[in-house]
């Protein structure tokens, strides 16, 4: 399972400029070549170096090595798209391999630059620092606009942990009031993501009707911060059921919502909330953190778990009264639809083929 890992960097002014030279050179390098690579139509990244390669070591200031990966940057673009020329950024990440990248002691890493190399610190957490033993690949430092800070963005291919016995199944239903809810009746509000999402969106509002340069320079801090926010509350959820169902020896069953923005309606009131709703966000963070932490997964079909009672069996579109009540008409069993839900959802997953296999050879 490959996961990629930000370290930041902390050169010193002096690094940094360095450091944005480089990248302006090779960006510059690679924009010479994407035109040359559409005009000739040229593409591959042999057929790039074996066409530029002498030319460009005799002119540029570049080493051989760093001119080699500008060849499969440009390649690697035009592999997505060859109808246009494309365009590289001034500061655009550039790819650095083994050869010009190196970790040191001390926190450091070496970068070669247009000044030879140098050593940068670097910072990170108990948590990246775990993964780093896993580096495979590329690595492609980059420089952040809106922190205006310098990150290495390096792939860890993470051995996967096989899935443990399970002796039962913690169903989640997603929902967009209460943005998860388990089998256990256990709750994760959507109130604070929703709370939030209204103050930015009021302060966006504000923001823009003044128009003056103090309101665009605070629009830009706020930039992201919602997103950030929701994507830390995801992460916490994930965990969270992660480190349940591993304690319980349980897997986790979630629904298959794929394209379910296409299939709702909502009133122009709700529309907002409802694109904001990132449950395929925590789907990704379940899956990812399950494999990390040996936790069956099993994504079930969603039809009928919010309309079936978990009691008698009776399915009817009448058993939800409204949004938050479940009520059977047949034997009269009453709880939070969000509730039920969960429940009817782990109730799939334990009735599957799959699960009682697992169950027979545990």
């Amino acid at each position: 399972m490959k996961l990629t890992v930000n370290l930041k960097l902390t050169p010193t002014p002096e690094q940094a400029k360095i450091l944005f030279e480089t990248l302006e050179a090779c960006n510059q390098l690679c924009n010479e070549l994407s035109r040359f690579a559409f005009e000739t139509k040229t593409f591959g990244q042999f057929d790039l170096h074996k066409a530029k390669y002498r030319i460009l070591r005799d002119a540029s200031p570049l080493s051989s090595q760093m001119i080699v990966r500008c060849f499969a940057k440009v390649s690697d673009s035009c592999r997505a798209d060859r109808t246009t020329v494309h365009v590289f950024r001034k500061w655009s990440a550039q790819p650095y391999d083994a050869r010009i990248f190196s970790f040191k002691e001390g926190d450091r890493v070496s970068l070669w630059t247009l000044a030879g190399r140098v050593r940068i610190p670097f910072v990170c957490g108990v948590h990246q620092r775990r993964y780093l033993r896993f580096r495979k690949g590329e690595v492609d430092p980059v420089y952040s606009k809106r922190n205006k800070k310098w990150f290495v963005n390096l792939v860890c291919d993470i051995p996967e942990q096989e899935p443990e016995f399970s002796v039962g199944i913690l169903g989640v239903d997603f929902g967009i009031v209460n943005i998860a809810t388990d089998s256990t009746g256990e709750v994760f509000s959507g109130t604070p993501v929703e709370n939030k999402r209204l103050w930015y969106q009021d302060r966006r509002k504000r923001l823009q009707k003044k128009g003056t340069k103090a309101s665009k320079r605070r629009l830009e801090k706020l930039a992201g911060r919602q997103h950030r926010f929701q994507t830390w509350v995801n992460h916490n959820i994930s965990k969270h059921l992660v480190s349940k169902a591993k304690r319980t020896q349980s897997g986790i069953a979630i629904e298959d919502l794929s394209g379910i923005r296409d299939e709702v309606t909502a009133r122009k009131s709700q529309r907002n909330r409802l694109h904001n709703w990132s449950f395929n966000q925590l789907r990704s963070f379940l899956s990812c953190k399950s494999l990390m932490y040996g936790v069956d997964l099993h994504v079930v079909d969603p039809r009928n778990t919010s309309r079936t009672c978990p009691e008698c069996g009776s399915v009817d579109k009448k058993n939800r009264k409204n949004r938050d009540t479940f009520s059977c008409v047949s034997c009269g069993y009453t709880a939070p639809a969000d509730d039920v839900g969960a429940r009817n959802i782990a109730k799939v997953a334990v009735n599957r083929p799959e699960f009682s296999t697992r169950q027979k050879t545990g």
